[in-house]
């Protein structure tokens, strides 16, 4: 089975009926209680979305160590900033639409001009926020956070790596932005699969002995749909390899141009903008190192609509079909 059984990944990953299925903000909290479990330094802050970001799981057990402060999230970012400064290790929580998207400048100049360790979760990004529509469908943020010098960007693939992720940040100085979804999606981890920081991981490899026919980059929940469309793929008899690029910045640049050596042909895939996202810091790399076809999934320069999530992750052409097609047409490019 071409699932990479190494890395220890959930055993039903392909059954759609039986995945388990979290959102992985709920990771976030998870992570953040974890993170303050270990460290007293640790404090939360919030902009009025407590429960929405799941922030409450922190603050129900550490409340002298929760800021609320409510519809201001360009003081919520400044607050941070003079917390870390005297040695605290703030998380910070909102709609992603609303941080890193209404507070951006204050994130640029308080926090990453001056280098403080201040911890980001924008939750609710992508179209599969559904109803709440195009104002609160966040498709920009990765751009506008891996573009400021300083700031990490960590978009997890599942609740599990979301945890992980989270609780990793408060282990390694410096800016962070994290990148969380509202919908659940399919866990494809386990509490043993490997995470680090600036590493991505083949979840999907070509028969031994093989050379892939295309290279799959994915970030965040879409890396199922991904997952998917290689095993449909395979039946078929083209070679796939898929990468989890959860570290979009810093990006594993040895796994990603050797995938595109390997394969002569990427696509890429994400719940965001194709300007400027995970696809364009691929592309970035690719075009000085190892120049091949790339085909991008994801927002084709559109707002977002309201809808349920599945049918928009479908009507912007993110869906399994898309990335099948995506990924034939970028070989007969080879």
């Amino acid at each position: 089975m071409p699932i990479n059984l190494s890395l220890k990944l959930a055993s039903n990953i392909l059954d759609l009926n039986t995945v388990e299925q979290k959102p992985t903000r709920e990771g976030y909290g998870q992570g953040l209680l974890q993170a303050g479990e270990e460290n007293s330094e640790v404090v939360a802050l919030c902009a009025d979305l407590t429960e929405s970001t799941r922030t409450d799981i922190f603050s129900k057990k550490y409340p002298e160590r929760f800021i609320e402060l409510g519809v201001a999230e360009q003081n919520m970012a400044s607050v941070a900033s003079g917390l870390a400064a005297v040695g605290k290790v703030p998380y910070i929580a909102s709609y992603a639409m609303f941080s890193p998207g209404r507070n951006w400048e204050q994130i640029r100049t308080t926090i990453c001009y001056n280098n403080q360790n201040v911890k980001i979760c924008g939750a609710h990004s992508g179209v599969s926020v559904g109803p709440d529509g195009a104002t609160h469908q966040a498709i920009e943020d990765i751009a506008i956070m891996r573009v400021i010098a300083n700031m990490n960007v960590m978009v997890p693939c599942d609740v599990l790596e979301a945890k992980k992720m989270t609780y990793a940040m408060s282990k390694i100085y410096g800016p962070f932005y994290i990148r969380c979804t509202r919908e659940k999606t399919p866990v494809l981890t386990t509490s043993e699969t490997p995470w680090e920081m600036g590493k991505a991981y083949a979840y999907w490899v070509e028969p031994a002995g093989t050379k892939p026919d295309v290279a799959i980059i994915a970030c965040g929940p879409l890396l199922h749909n991904a997952i998917l469309a290689a095993a449909d793929l395979e039946k078929t008899g083209v070679n796939v390899r898929v990468l989890n690029v959860g570290s979009v910045k810093p990006l594993d640049e040895t796994m990603v141009i050797q995938a595109a050596q390997d394969a002569k042909a990427v696509v890429t895939v994400e719940e965001h903008q194709i300007s400027g996202g995970m696809g364009s810091a691929v592309a970035e790399l690719l075009a000085k190192n190892c120049p091949v076809p790339i085909e991008f999934i994801g927002v084709q320069n559109r707002f977002g609509e309201s809808g349920q999530p599945n049918e928009l992750i479908k009507h912007f052409g993110m869906d399994v079909e898309s990335i099948k097609n995506a990924a034939l047409k970028v070989i007969k490019r080879k």
